[in-house]
């Protein structure tokens, strides 16, 4: 088995290096720029350049020899990336047995608060969201043309060693704002590794959310990691008066817990993390 990931970031390349250990013999992907491929080729990790604006021209001939593909790039203003410009080279792709799409839960929009699975309606509430959507409808279509099963995971959002509640202490840029009610949930990035080795194991087909056992309001995640690191809690910031980008604002819209049942049940597992407790404890020992 060979993987091949769109877009070797934070996830992916933890996604890859669980492939490893699951039988994939070898691991290729894109990235942007030729210091990160000069990087990750010390790893041994194959890799072609793909900036999402052009096509890669080396790209197709990296997907020959894949059997799976791991879509890791967002859509942009027009479209998917990676369908705009490589959609033909996916098409010749012979030896390809599975496709994995990285959405994101923000495609549900906002439930108040209450619990809602795959079932749910999608009422984005924003463009990300929105152009997350259609990507997923893109993919469905074509995995569908192309005869081959397609995994789509919406992520919830995505923490873990070097990109956490902990970075953002010390950084002196965690905020507790507070607006009574909101929760939500979040995944941490090796569970996102092992269940996508997992579902590529098994060519695992159909949508799926990927996020903690426990959505929980953000000002209880930044309070329990202070006091794990001896850290002062920031204060509370009222969510009406608290200045906010309009990127950042907008994440407050949305307001539900995901349940992960599905994706548990599928595979016969359960998280390793399954709540932001367990997830920063181990951020936490993997820095001693």
């Amino acid at each position: 088995m060979q993987a091949f990931f769109f877009g070797l970031g934070f996830s992916s390349l933890r996604a890859a290096a669980a492939m490893r250990t699951h039988g994939f013999e070898r691991i290729g992907g894109t990235v942007r720029s030729a210091d990160k491929a000069a990087r990750l080729a010390a790893e041994g990790i194959d890799t072609t350049l793909f900036d999402g604006a052009a096509p890669g021209p080396e790209v197709g001939a990296a997907l020959a020899e894949a059997t799976h593909v791991v879509l890791s790039i967002a859509p942009d203003e027009d479209d998917d990336p990676v369908m705009r410009h490589h959609r033909a080279d996916l098409d010749a792709a012979p030896a390809l047995q599975w496709l994995c799409y990285y959405s994101t839960v923000g495609v549900y929009g906002d439930f108040g608060g209450d619990w809602i699975d795959e079932t749910a309606p999608l009422v984005p509430r924003n463009m990300r969201s929105d152009r997350r959507v259609l990507a997923e409808e893109a993919w469905r279509d074509y995995a569908a043309a192309r005869g081959v099963p397609l995994c789509i995971l919406r992520l919830a959002g995505i923490y873990g060693p070097g990109r956490s509640t902990f970075d953002k202490l010390r950084a002196g840029t965690a905020r507790r704002v507070i607006k009574p009610g909101q929760v939500f949930n979040r995944i941490h990035v090796e569970d996102i590794a092992r269940i996508t080795a997992l579902a590529a194991q098994k060519r695992l087909a159909g949508t799926f959310n990927l996020a903690d056992d426990e959505p929980a309001p953000p000002q209880d995640v930044i309070a329990h990691a202070a006091e794990l690191i001896g850290m002062a809690v920031p204060p509370d910031l009222p969510f009406e008066t608290t200045e906010m980008t309009p990127m950042q604002r907008s994440f407050y819209r949305d307001n539900k817990r995901v349940s992960n049942r599905a994706i548990k049940q599928a595979l016969g597992i359960d998280l390793l993390y399954p709540d932001y407790r367990s997830g920063l404890a181990h951020i936490l020992e993997s820095e001693r």
